[in-house]
């Protein structure tokens, strides 16, 4: 029988990818979100079949219970997203962010499976030197980033249930974020043509969001050894420090001119690298490439002709 995947916040820069890839793997999709973007990123899934769409709020118990009772998997994408985002509006974020997925639980059946995204930021300001796995501690410095481990322990809490720490991801969307770490810094370079970095040597991890997309259909079809556990999603060949990934940008955008201050700092202190090894000795690799995606990007952003904020 053909298995039925409910994505919340599926209109959102990962669902919007995801859910492509979900019907091409051959499922049954239903998203619900709210829109709260107005962003139209799901058009291009209308003509199928198999793709249902529900215009609602993940809160909604009445609308979720309906919902959840129809799915065989569920992954909860709705989140407010980022730190900034969350100090915004605190209530809004622990609602959505935490009591939703509480809801979530609360719902649904044992026999249901449940993947859940959060974050690798959890994993805070680490040296930059020791690569975290998924038994080391976990230091939220956002809001954003505890709600989000908190949803993470909701849910391994329970059977059937997966957690993936995703590393900040690029790649393009047909809903499009360009304040995600490697599309912000090549947007400034297509654009602006300059971009100061503070705290240069800071690392993260970095994954193309259709590896993303491909790591959730790989879950689905391998739950039942990959249940009850945490992993970090990742590309291994890119652990970089902001300083290592502008360069790469550059050497696509030769004009691009990079200062690296040394007066001010970054508000964002996470300094971490990921080892992905615990993913890989469950069956998935990252296959595309840093390059891959700073090459998708630039092409992208020539389809961004005007700014419809800007005079010139």
């Amino acid at each position: 029988m053909t298995k039925r995947v409910l994505v919340t916040g599926g209109a959102g820069y990962i669902g919007s990818v995801l859910c492509e890839h979900l019907l091409d793997a051959g499922y049954l999709v239903t998203v619900v979100d709210n829109l709260m973007y107005r962003q139209h990123s799901l058009f291009h899934l209308c003509s199928n079949q198999r793709f249902e769409f529900v215009f609602g709020d993940v809160r909604d118990e009445t609308l979720m219970k309906r919902l959840i009772k129809a799915a065989d998997v569920i992954i909860p994408l709705a989140a407010i997203v980022g730190a900034p985002a969350c100090d915004r509006d605190i209530a809004l974020a622990r609602s959505v962010n935490l009591e939703a997925v509480r809801l979530i639980k609360k719902l649904r059946s044992p026999s249901q499976s449940i993947i859940i995204p959060i974050t690798n930021s959890g994993y805070g300001t680490k040296s930059g030197k020791v690569f975290c796995t998924e038994e080391t501690p976990l230091e939220p410095v956002s809001l954003y980033g505890q709600t989000k481990i908190e949803a993470e322990k909701e849910i391994l809490d329970s059977p059937n249930a997966i957690s993936l720490r995703l590393a900040t991801v690029f790649g393009m969307s047909s809903r499009m974020r360009l304040d995600l770490l490697v599309n912000h810094f090549a947007y400034v370079a297509c654009t602006d043509g300059y971009l100061v970095i503070f705290e240069k040597d800071f690392k993260r991890n970095y994954i193309h969001i259709r590896d993303v997309a491909d790591c959730f259909v790989y879950c689905i079809e391998h739950a039942d050894k990959m249940v009850g556990k945490p992993y970090n999603v990742g590309l291994d060949s890119a652990n970089l420090s902001k300083e290592e990934l502008a360069l790469k940008i550059k050497e696509y955008v030769p004009n691009f001119y990079i200062h690296f201050s040394e007066v001010g700092n970054d508000p964002d202190k996470r300094n971490y690298i990921v080892s992905n090894q615990r993913l890989k000795e469950a069956g998935f690799v990252a296959q595309r490439s840093l390059d891959d995606g700073i090459k998708e990007l630039l092409k992208g952003y020539r389809l961004l002709v005007r700014d419809p904020f800007k005079n010139v």
